[in-house]
This record gives structure tokens, C-alpha cells and sequence, in this order.
């Protein structure tokens, strides 16, 4: 009985394809364990919180970090978001997402990918129930699989602090739009 598998890309594979044209009419791709998934389309929300939580930190962290928007990483050989060679699970001090239609995806695979890749802090601008869901601490189950030793839900009106920096905080206030939690 023969089954069939699926293809796996490395990095330079990916990299190829794009060489190639293959993203040329949409490069709303990224590479995640080795296989090519298309980024869902972002819905107003999204795109309204996305920008103010990118001013917001710009403005936190002038001169302190660099604020990398929707720009690839690479989390080991088989996985970069996006489409050219970028910072190191090393380099990154923390992870955000904006997430709405994919975020089972985001809180299932990629949380468990950036645990595995050690990234220390990863955060989930969750659209749906209009909150932060902060997490921190990566490890490995007993039995496999990567996840974060600690879980933090943040509501839209209260105030966090940006890790590395704990004389800066962010206030969910400017991020979340307003009518959202009509």
C-alpha cells in the first residue's frame, strides 16, 4: 500500500520558488515546518489594529528596537514567514500577531512553533474576543510538542509592558479601535 506524502521545502527551496515568480502575483506566503501556506486576507479590523499597534510601539521604542512589521523570520532550516532571508529566533525579543480568522492557527501552530524556537514573548491581538493574550516562558511537554509556561489575557482598557523594557508600557486603548467592542 503505497501513501502519499506531501513535499516538503527547505529555506532555499522557498527562496527558489520565489527566484522563480512562483509569488510573483501574491507574495502573501510564508514557510512554516516546511510547507507553503497561504496567508489569510486581512479584514478591516485587522488592518486598523495592525497599524495602530505599529504606531504605538514605533513610537514606545524610538531608538531602542527595531520594530519589524510583517517582515520574514527564521525559526529554524524549514520555516520562515514570508519570502527572503531575515533575523534569527535569536535576535527577536518578541513576536506579535494580529489575528482574527486564523486564530486557532495562530494559538495552535504558531505558538507552538515560536516556543519551540525559543522566542521568549509571544503576543496574540485577538480580534475575536477583543483582548491581548500574552505568553511567556517556552518549554517542551513531557510528551512532546512546544508550548508557554505562562499565560496572561490583557483587556483592551489596561495597560502592558514591553518585554526587555519595563519602563515602557502600551495601552490596549490605542491599539484596539474603539467601536470594536460595539
Amino acid at each position: 500500500m503505497t501513501f502519499a506524502t506531501a513535499k516538503r521545502f527547505s529555506i532555499a527551496e522557498y527562496h527558489r520558488l520565489a527566484e522563480l515568480g512562483f509569488f510573483e502575483f501574491d507574495n502573501r506566503f510564508e514557510l512554516i515546518r516546511g510547507e507553503i501556506i497561504k496567508m489569510a486576507a486581512k479584514g478591516r479590523f485587522h488592518s486598523v489594529c495592525n497599524t495602530l499597534l505599529v504606531e504605538e510601539l514605533i513610537i514606545l521604542l524610538a531608538r531602542r528596537a527595531r520594530v519589524r512589521v510583517q517582515e520574514p523570520i527564521i525559526l529554524s532550516d524549514d520555516t520562515e514567514h514570508y519570502v527572503s532571508s531575515h533575523p534569527l529566533a535569536a535576535d527577536i525579543l518578541l513576536v506579535i500577531e494580529v489575528s482574527d480568522s486564523t486564530l486557532k492557527y495562530d494559538r495552535i501552530t504558531k505558538l507552538s512553533l515560536y516556543a519551540e524556537s525559543g522566542i521568549a514573548d509571544y503576543w496574540i491581538f485577538n480580534l475575536v474576543d477583543i483582548q491581548l493574550e500574552m505568553h511567556s516562558e517556552p518549554y517542551q511537554k513531557q510528551r512532546g510538542g512546544f508550548d508557554y509556561r505562562v499565560k496572561r489575557v490583557v483587556l483592551p482598557n489596561e495597560f502592558v509592558v514591553i518585554p526587555g523594557f519595563p519602563d515602557l508600557s502600551l495601552d490596549l486603548s490605542a491599539v484596539f479601535p474603539a467601536q470594536m467592542g460595539e
